[in-house]
C-alpha cells in the first residue's frame, strides 16, 4: 500500500503549524520516497491470538564467556522459551547509562551484544520487539556532540534555551533530578531539557528533521526484521510552555503518523506505546484504533499484587469493571513486572492515599526499594523496585511460607485477563533481588536486572530449586493457556461479583463456543463458594482446566485452597 499523501499532509500540517506549506510538502515527499517500496505485501490473518506471549529480556540477561550476548540469549531462548512467540529485546545498542536507554548510536549493536546478523538470526525464530528510544538520546551521541558545536546533522536537534526551564512549573516527569542542564554552545551559556537524567537529552520534535531522522531509524529496524516497535517514553515527546508537557496533541498525531507509515510499509508490525501514566491517560494512546496497536496495561500489575498481598479484591475488581474492552485491532499488553520497577503512578485515582501508603510499606518490608519523582515541587513514589517473587514475601497479615503460591496465583490471574500476556525473564526463572548488582551500580532498578550465567541457570532449572519450580509451573501454565480460545486477547471478559477474598472473571471465545470462569482465592485460608454465584449452564459439562477435575455438582459448592485458582470451562482442548 502506497503512503497516502493527503493523510500524511494532514498529520504534518497539524504537527508543524509554524512552518511553510512548501516545507511540509517537501517533508511529505521525502517520507513517501523513503518508504516507497513495501517490505511485505500480504498481512497475516490476525495480528495476535490466544497462543501469543511476550518474553521481556535484555541481551545480557543470560551470558556465556565465550559468546556474545545475543548468541548466548538465543541459545537460552531456543532451549527454554520455545512457547513464546514475541521477544521484547530491550535496548541492545551502544549506550552510556540507564542500561541501554541512553543510546549513543541507534544503528549499531553494542560490541558485547554482537552484530546485526545475530539479531536477524534471532528474529528468524521469534517475533522481535525493539525499542525506539524516541524522546531522548545519550549526551555522548554524535548528534548531541554536533549540537554543542552547531554542526550538522544535529544543530537544532535538541531543546535549548538561554534561561533554565524553571518557569515550566507544570511539567510532569518521572524523576527528581533537575529538568535543566547547563551547557556551553559556541561560547554561550545555554540550558538543555532533560526529562530523565542529565545524560539523556530530550530531542526537539519541533524541528521536522528530528521526526525524519526517527522515521529513517524505524525503516532501518523494520528492514533488519523487527516485528514490533516499542515507543519508549513517548508521552513526553512534545513540549509547550504553560502545559504539563505530557500527552500533548502533537504527540498523539506523531504516533498516528508513525502507525500510518508502518502499516503501509510492513503489514505485520505492531506499534506499542510505553506510557507509564494514570490509567485514563494511558487508554488515550489507542486513539481511534489509529495510534498504538497495544498499550501496556500498567494499572494491572500493582493492582493484582495489591489484591493478593491484601487478600482484598475491591480495587482490582472496581478497576477491572471500569476497563473498556479493546477494539479489534487493539489489545492490552498485560504484565506483572518488567525491567523497570512496579509503577505507582497508574494507581492514581484508583487506590486511596492511605491504602497506597500501606501497600508501599508492605512492599518495603518485602525488600523493595523506592524511586521518587518530583512534580509541582512535591516528592512522591514513582515506582517500587523489587523482583516479583520477593514482592510476595510479605502480606498485610505478615510473613508465611506461601510465597510461591502467591507468585503462581498472580500469573494464573494474569494469564486469564483480556489482553496479551508478557513475562519478564527474571520472573520466568524466579530471580530474587540482586543486591550484589545494586551495590555495584547504586541504581535501585538493578535489583531486578540480574545477569545470569547460562550454565549456572541451566543447572538450577534442571534440579529441585525454587527457580526450577517457578519455571516449570509458568511454562506449564503458558502451554495450558495457549489451548484456550476463550483466552484470545479480544475475547469477551466480564468481572464477577464475589466476596472480597475471591476474584473472578468470565471469558468467552470470539465464536462463543468456549466459556471459562476464572476463580481465584486471594487469601491464605480455605474458601467455600457457591457455584450458583457463578451461574454455570446446567446442560453443559464443566471442568477445571488447571486441576483437570470435573465439576459434578454445578449447583453445589467448591472449595478453594489458599491461593488456589480454577479455570472452569465447558470445553476441554
Amino acid at each position: 500500500m502506497e503512503l497516502n499523501a493527503k493523510t500524511l499532509n494532514n498529520y504534518l500540517n497539524f504537527i508543524y503549524q509554524n512552518i511553510k506549506p512548501d516545507e511540509v510538502k517537501n517533508l511529505c515527499d521525502r517520507i513517501r520516497t523513503l518508504f516507497s517500496q513495501n517490505l511485505n505485501k500480504e498481512p497475516t490473518k490476525e495480528l495476535w491470538n490466544e497462543k501469543d506471549f511476550f518474553l521481556i529480556t535484555y541481551a545480557d540477561s543470560v551470558i556465556q564467556k565465550e559468546k556474545n550476548n545475543l548468541k548466548s540469549l538465543s541459545e537460552f531462548l531456543k532451549k527454554y522459551c520455545k512457547e513464546f512467540s514475541f521477544v521484547h529485546l530491550l535496548p541492545f545498542y551502544p549506550f552510556s547509562s540507564d542500561d541501554g536507554f541512553a543510546v549513543t548510536d541507534y544503528k549499531k549493536v553494542s560490541k558485547e551484544n554482537g552484530e546485526w546478523v545475530d539479531f536477524k538470526r534471532l528474529s528468524s525464530k521469534f517475533k522481535i520487539m525493539t525499542d525506539l528510544v524516541i524522546n531522548h538520546c545519550s549526551s555522548e551521541n554524535q548528534l548531541y556532540k554536533n549540537f554543542l558545536t552547531a554542526k550538522e546533522p544535529g544543530s537544532n536537534f535538541f531543546i535549548s534555551s538561554e534561561r533554565d526551564f524553571n518557569n515550566f512549573s507544570l511539567v510532569v516527569r518521572p524523576r527528581s533530578s533537575d529538568l535543566s542542564k547547563k551547557v556551553e554552545i559556541l561560547g554561550k551559556k545555554k540550558y538543555v531539557w532533560c526529562t530523565f537524567s542529565h545524560d539523556q537529552i530530550d530531542f526537539n520534535f519541533k524541528n521536522p528533521e528530528v521526526l525524519f531522522f526517527f522515521l529513517e531509524i524505524i525503516k532501518f529496524y523494520l528492514d533488519k526484521g523487527a516485528k514490533a516497535l516499542r515507543l519508549d517514553a513517548v508521552a513526553f515527546l512534545w513540549k509547550e510552555q504553560g502545559t504539563k508537557c505530557i500527552n500533548l496533541p502533537q504527540t498523539h498525531t506523531i504516533i498516528r503518523l508513525i502507525r500510518h507509515i508502518v502499516e503501509s510499509y510492513s503489514k505485520n508490525c505492531l506499534i506499542i506505546t510505553e506510557t507509564n501514566i494514570p490509567n485514563h491517560e494511558n487508554l488515550s494512546y489507542f486513539g481511534n484504533n489509529n495510534e498504538a496497536h497495544c498499550i501496556y496495561n500498567f494499572s494491572l500489575a500493582p493492582l493484582l499484587i495489591h489484591a493478593i498481598v491484601s487478600a482484598n479484591n475491591s480495587y482490582l475488581k472496581q478497576w477491572s469493571r471500569s476497563m473498556p474492552p479493546a477494539q479489534f485491532g487493539n489489545a492490552y499488553l498485560n504484565f506483572l513486572s518488567t525491567h523497570d520497577g512496579i509503577g505507582m503512578r497508574p494507581l492514581e485515582g484508583i487506590l486511596p492515599k492511605n491504602e497506597l501508603n500501606k501497600f508501599i510499606k508492605v512492599l518495603k518490608k518485602s525488600g523493595a526499594f523506592l524511586t521518587h519523582r518530583i512534580s509541582q515541587n512535591k516528592k512522591t513514589v514513582y515506582e517500587v523496585n523489587v523482583t516479583l517473587i520477593d514482592a510476595f514475601k510479605e502480606t498485610y497479615s505478615g510473613k508465611d511460607n506461601l510465597v510461591l503460591k502467591r507468585f503462581i496465583l498472580a500469573h494464573q490471574i494474569l494469564f486469564s485477563m483480556e489482553g496479551i500476556p508478557a513475562i519478564y525473564i527474571q520472573n520466568l526463572v524466579g530471580s530474587k533481588n540482586d543486591l550484589k548488582k545494586l551495590e555495584i551500580t547504586k541504581s535501585f532498578r538493578s535489583v531486578n536486572r540480574k545477569n545470569w550465567n547460562f550454565d549456572e541457570l541451566s543447572k538450577l532449572l534442571k534440579k529441585q530449586s525454587i527457580n526450577s519450580k517457578v519455571y516449570l509451573s509458568l511454562i506449564s501454565l503458558v502451554k495450558l493457556r495457549k489451548k484456550q480460545p476463550a483466552f484470545h486477547p479480544n475475547a469477551t471478559q466480564f468481572t464477577l461479583q464475589l466476596e472480597k477474598n475471591i476474584f473472578g472473571i468470565w471469558r468467552q471465545s470470539i465464536d462463543r463456543s468456549q466459556s471459562i470462569f476464572c476463580i481465584s482465592n486471594l487469601s491464605k485460608k480455605k474458601k467455600k463458594i457457591s457455584l450458583l454465584d457463578i451461574n454455570l449452564i446446567s446442560t453443559e459439562k464443566w471442568h477445571d482446566i488447571i486441576s483437570k477435575k470435573r465439576i459434578t455438582e454445578i449447583q453445589g459448592n467448591i472449595t478453594l485452597l489458599p491461593y488456589q485458582s480454577m479455570w472452569i470451562t465447558n470445553k476441554k482442548f
